[in-house]
């Protein structure tokens, strides 16, 4: 029996890259899946079934069980819909991955209103449109699992404002529904996933690697650390019932490895006993916060990982390892 027998799960952007090996292992591990995917282009244009029904062959062909949805997310009542056609469909709602995405890359200052507009539409609004129904669903049968995928670009890429801008809402608003939802046995935490999908296939240099092997960046990937299909496992977990105690955290999925990546905290404070002039402040920041201010965050993010050595590692076993930094380990 597998980790998921019994549940039902709804993966918005499930035809195409990650969210497609995440429909796929939901499926092997015994969930029914509704496969949503608009099938649009990367810019959010434009309608094609043909992804998702290619995840709906691939997942009857594993002996699993999953139904089509072609609705869009940034689109209220078709997200509704989506929760809908889970409950008439199979009788229930257990897991929400939300996988949707669009991209519109530019500068902040080039960008235009409408490429703000879409991606945070699809992303951030998509990620409420679907949460509302379905946290309504999993308040009334206390308990259920969301598992919303984010990015790195969310800690600052400058050529993303729009969709770092995104992807940081869709962390806050995990971790709000995460406290909200947390009396009713639901469950909401965020990845940041990474792998090489269409999106890399899309860039100028990867029409080079194309034209000179082939075959696709996202095709050379496959089985390798860069393989999209490695977010899966991390997915699946958190949507199962053996991760009912991990609530409002967010994970990096990076090569062949999962990264606990840690909580906003307070980290220095000045103070007095009387109003600051900003003269004043000034003078104590200088002699003191100064000096504590972390740096910004490396974009990409949270890949600092591969600076490890091999004397940080503690081996687990069967080719595994486990690192924690040695300040917050007990």
């Amino acid at each position: 029996m597998g980790m998921l027998e019994g549940k039902v799960a709804l993966v918005t952007g499930g035809g195409r890259g990650i969210g497609r090996g995440i429909a796929l292992s939901l499926a092997a591990s015994g969930a029914k899946v509704v496969v949503n995917d608009l099938g649009a282009g990367l810019a959010g244009d434009g309608r094609d079934s043909g992804p998702a029904e290619e995840t709906l062959a691939a997942i009857k062909a594993q002996g699993g069980k999953a139904v089509i949805n072609g609705g869009s997310v940034a689109d209220y009542d078709a997200a509704n819909a989506m929760i809908e056609q889970a409950l008439d469909t199979f009788g229930g709602l257990d897991i929400v991955v939300h996988a949707a995405g669009v991209l519109r890359d530019r500068m902040i200052f080039n960008m235009s209103e409408e490429e703000w507009d879409i991606v945070n539409a699809v992303h951030l609004k998509g990620l409420f449109n679907v949460l509302r129904p379905a946290t309504a669903r999993m308040r009334q049968q206390k308990g259920g699992r969301i598992i919303s995928l984010a990015s790195g670009s969310a800690y600052g890429d400058a050529g993303q404002p729009n969709y770092s801008a995104a992807k940081a809402g869709i962390i806050g608003l995990s971790y709000s529904t995460a406290n909200a939802m947390a009396k009713y046995g639901v469950t909401s935490n965020v990845v940041l996933p990474t792998g090489t999908t269409r999106m890399i296939d899309s860039k100028p240099e990867s029409k080079k690697i194309h034209d000179e092997t082939g075959k696709w960046p996202s095709e050379h990937a496959k089985g390798t650390p860069k393989d999209p299909d490695n977010v899966a496992p991390l997915v699946t977990f958190l949507a199962s019932d053996r991760a009912a105690s991990v609530n409002g955290q967010v994970f990096s999925s990076y090569g062949f490895g999962y990264t606990l990546i840690e909580p906003p905290r307070t980290l220095a404070r000045l103070e007095g006993d009387t109003a600051w002039t900003p003269e004043g402040l000034a003078n104590a920041y200088d002699s003191y916060m100064a000096a504590d201010m972390k740096p910004r965050p490396a974009m990409p993010f949270a890949r600092d990982v591969d600076d490890l050595t091999p004397e940080d590692w503690t081996e687990i076993g069967e080719k595994r390892r486990y690192w924690v930094r040695k300040e917050d380990s007990k």
